[in-house]
Parts: C-alpha cells; structure tokens; sequence
C-alpha cells in the first residue's frame, strides 16, 4: 500500500531540544557504553504479533462453503448440475448460480441474509451470519484472498484482540445497512468486513498521521483502492450497500481501538550510537482523543438508530429516491431490476402447485412433510423463480 512505518526508520527526529531531544552523554573512557533501551540493537517501539486469526477466519469461511455444498447436494435436486463427477458437492446449474455455488435455497438455509426472516421471523442472527457464507467459488476466491492481502498485514501491526472485533462488526455494520436498503433478494459474503478492515487501513492513517513516512502517496493508494472497489461495486448482482456499510463502520472503529501513541520513541530509535534521549513518552495527541469520541457517537448512534429502524420494518429506499443507484446504475448493457421472487399457489389436499410471476414456470410439491409451511414455500418460491 506504499505505507511506511516507523520501526522501519522512515520516520526522522526533528532535532528540536525539548523532552524528546537528544543529547550526548558525557563518555567515560572506562565505562561501556549503555545498552539501547529495548533490550537491543534494534529498537521497535510497537510490538510486531504473529497473525493467526485471519488465516483462521479463512480456513472458517472455507469450511462453511464446503458445508454448504455438503448440504446442497445438487444431484439430488437436478440433473444438469456442473462438474457432476463430485457427487453431491457438484454444483448448481450455472444459469441459476454462474458463480460454481449452492442454491439459494441451501444458502438461506444456512443463514443468508434475507430482510422478510430477519423483521418477521425474529431471525436477527442472520445478520452476522450472511458473512461467512459464499454464493460460490469464484466468490469466496476473491474475498479470501483479499482478506489475506489486508487482514495478515493489519494483524501484524494490531494483533488479533483488535481486527478481530473490527472484522465482525463491520461486517455486521455492512448487513445492517444492506438490509435496509436491498430487501428483495439474499444476501452473502465476507465483503462488508473486507471493506472494514480498507475502512480501518483510511482512518488510522490518518488519526496516526504524524508517524508514517511519505504520507500523501500512502493516503492517494488507499484511496484510489477504496474508490476502484466501490466503483465496482455499481455493477449489478453486487451488494454495494454491505460494502458502503462495513466501509463506514471500519472507518469509524479505525479512529476507536487501532489508536497509537504519536511520539516519545523517535528519537530514542534514530539516535546514533553513544546518545540517548533523555526520556521516551507515549503520547496521545488532541486531535486523536477528538476523533476517537465522535467515531464512538456516531458507531453506537448509527447502530441503534440502523437495528430500530430494520425491526419497524423500514425500507430505507422508501426515504432516499437516488440512494439505489449507489448499488447499481443501470445502462443499456444491464438492468437493476431485481427478479421477482412472488409466486401463484394453488393446494388440493396435500399438493401444492407454485407457479413464478416472473418466469412463468410451475411445479408441483407435496406439502405432506413440510413442518414449517410458510416458510418451506417461500423458500421453494425462491428456488423455482431462480
């Protein structure tokens, strides 16, 4: 990302006498030097961790799909299914999943998002649990190794007790804010915690500013990759909304807990050997504490005032009339209409007949073994329109 740190030695003293100068020491011809503080030759003022937790959220997602494809077991369901040579982890027919998944049957089964179970059937844990699941290989291959590129190196620098939270939550600040705005179809994926840790990379940049070396060409990389993978995000068939979402709530958990001390050690670092600083302090700057209260106002605020108004059942589309357009633009290439997932039914004894609005085709199923009939028959709804 071009961003320079200061245990590199990219950061230099300003040679201002003060607390933090440095001064020579009064050399004893018989006295050995004093050891640097730190323990050695090479002093890190900020710990470096093994990152362990991010290829574990990997290896979590993973499972998850192989899970779900475990569940899917497509030739039960179809005959066209692709690479059918690997019996029931095969794969949808590619003209209803062209992303080598599941069925969005088995994904809302396995907990996808979908706003009509979250508001009505008392199914909040959806919300976080949309964003392990994938909608096929091509999908959770690019999410992975992204978060490799970007979780491993945030690790490294905070530790797994801060990216951790920072990957949930934004994740769930990502579903919370597609659910408000996109609930007429399913939602999956690891993208809106993806976009919190790019959200987190932005914010401590800048509440960190002072430390890093070649400042503003680190501040333009970042943004332009931010800008890039939003501006795909427009496409259609792409939850930019999760992606808007887990941006701001990164953003804002940036400012609160990846928080660092801006001066003390410089000196001490880039001192030449035989100096040494008469003190090394940690200290916070105003502008941080500024930061780091309204980013904690505005996450709480933001949360509640999200979580109130998806449990009243409010589409936010219904009060923003251009906000759609920041999810997709339509152009004479493609649509932004989301396929219709309403269905006709008919029922004689225990046959049910659905037939899709949108498609026109019609099936039959026995509503004998269905123990939670409302809820089976949008789910097959959903699986005869797709």
């Amino acid at each position: 990302m071009g961003r320079g740190t200061s245990s590199e030695g990219d950061v230099r003293s300003n040679g201002r006498r003060g607390d933090n100068a440095i001064y020579p020491l009064e050399m004893n011809p018989t006295e050995a030097v004093p050891p640097r503080r730190g323990g050695g030759d090479d002093f890190r003022p900020f710990r470096k961790w093994f990152p362990w937790l991010v290829p574990l959220f990997v290896v979590a997602n993973v499972v998850v799909f192989v899970v779900s494809m475990y569940i899917n077991d497509c030739p039960k369901k179809s005959t066209s299914c692709v690479l059918d040579f690997l019996g029931r982890f095969s794969f949808q027919p590619l003209k209803e999943n062209p992303l080598f998944g599941p069925s969005s049957v088995t994904l809302l089964k396995m907990g996808a998002l979908d706003v009509k179970k979250v508001v009505h059937g008392n199914q909040g844990w959806r919300l976080v649990t949309c964003m392990w699941l994938h909608a096929g290989v091509i999908h959770i291959l690019a999410n992975m190794l992204s978060l490799l590129f970007i979780g491993i190196r945030l690790e490294r620098e905070f530790g797994f007790v801060r990216i951790g939270p920072l990957y949930v939550i934004a994740g769930l600040g990502g579903s919370l804010l597609s659910a408000l705005f996109i609930q007429a179809s399913i939602s999956v994926g690891a993208s809106g915690a993806l976009f919190g840790l790019l959200g987190a990379m932005l914010s401590e940049l800048i509440t960190n500013w002072t430390i890093y070396a070649n400042k503003f060409a680190a501040l333009l990389t970042l943004v332009v990759i931010i800008a890039i993978n939003l501006a795909v995000g427009i496409l259609p068939h792409v939850d930019n909304f999760a992606h808007i979402g887990g941006f701001i709530t990164g953003f804002f958990l940036g400012f609160v807990i990846l928080i660092r001390p801006q001066f003390g050690y410089i000196s001490q670092k880039n001192a030449p050997l035989g100096y040494h600083s008469r003190s090394i302090k940690r200290k916070h700057k105003t502008y941080q504490y500024v930061l780091w209260i309204i980013s904690a106002i505005a996450l709480v605020v933001g949360f509640i005032v999200g979580l109130v108004l998806l449990f009243r059942g409010v589409n936010a589309n219904d009060h923003c009339s251009w906000c759609h357009y920041l999810s997709c633009v339509p152009t004479s290439r493609w649509s932004c209409e989301s396929q219709s997932k309403s269905c006709l039914t008919s029922q004689s004894g225990h046959r049910l007949n659905l037939t899709c609005e949108d498609s026109g085709k019609t099936k039959a199923y026995d509503l004998s073994g269905m123990t939670d009939a409302a809820s089976q028959i949008y789910e097959l709804c959903v699986e005869l329109c797709g």
